[in-house]
């Protein structure tokens, strides 16, 4: 189960550091996530230059050449960022009871487990 979702601030523990030109430690927002295959796409990071054939569409505008755009990271190399220290940190659940309208529900909301603090 893919604890990591759309919209998610992640950073990435694994590879290369900065300085020696990876992405290690660098923080975005995941873009997709494929769970049949484990990895995430996040915006501005694991980014790889793609060569598309130059077309024009409708409006005439030319489209192609070297592309630059983000490339899939398996889901372990990266880990969510606790909102409140802003570094990485492990999701657990919490499960409540709401009651709304007179009927009782069980609401289930992902936590930080350095800060306890809700994602």
């Amino acid at each position: 189960m893919a604890s990591i979702k759309k919209g998610d601030t992640v950073v990435v523990i694994t590879g290369a550091s900065e300085a020696r030109g990876g992405d290690k430690g660098k923080t975005g927002t995941v873009l997709s996530v494929d769970k049949k295959t484990n990895r995430v796409i996040v915006d501005g990071l694991n980014l790889v230059t793609k060569h598309v054939r130059i077309v024009e569409n409708a409006r005439g505008v030319k489209d192609g050449g070297l592309v630059t755009e983000p490339a899939p990271i398996h889901i372990s190399n990266v880990a969510l960022v606790d909102p409140s220290t802003k570094k990485a940190t492990r999701l657990g659940s919490k499960v409540e009871t709401v009651t709304k309208n007179g009927k009782a529900k069980t609401v289930r909301t992902r936590i930080a487990k350095k800060s306890g603090k809700e994602i």
